[in-house]
């Protein structure tokens, strides 16, 4: 039977492949939903980006009541700020996978705290635009316990 994972991307993500390659890479948003969409096998994949904390507290309410499987998020900035993204995901009873393009921990020590963390059950960073697909295979693994 087929899962629904969520995969909720935050700020400035849909500017993928052009922003900051040396960073980010080239892979747009979208070459990174198709990566997603062919790690989930027979699972359902909710695919979502958005520039606005409050939409991607809805987004993890509603992962919430439909009884998402699990959760890959990616809360770009918002990671390390926002407080109403973390109460959201403290509500949260299933998988949380917290991913970063980038490994947050050799950037500036802005970079170095996530809140996002004290929730997720994993943490992945550093593995480029490949840490989206991976983080769906291990979601899938995870939820199969």
């Amino acid at each position: 039977m087929p899962r629904c994972i969520h995969v909720l991307n935050g700020p400035n993500l849909n500017r993928l492949g052009k922003r900051e390659p040396a960073i980010y890479g080239r892979t747009t948003l979208a070459e990174v939903e198709a990566m997603c969409r062919a790690a989930a096998g027979e699972d359902e994949i909710v695919f979502r980006q958005t520039n606005h904390e409050g939409q991607l507290v809805d987004w993890i309410h509603e992962a919430i009541d439909t009884e998402a499987a699990g959760i890959v998020i990616n809360p770009a900035g918002l990671t390390f700020r926002s407080i109403p993204v973390l109460d959201a995901l403290k509500m949260v009873a299933v998988p949380i996978i917290e991913l970063h393009i980038s490994n947050i921990h050799k950037r500036d020590a802005i970079y170095h705290h996530s809140l996002v963390s004290a929730t997720a059950t994993a943490v992945i960073a550093g593995l480029g635009a490949r840490g989206y697909p991976t983080a769906v295979r291990a979601m899938r693994e995870l939820i199969d316990g």
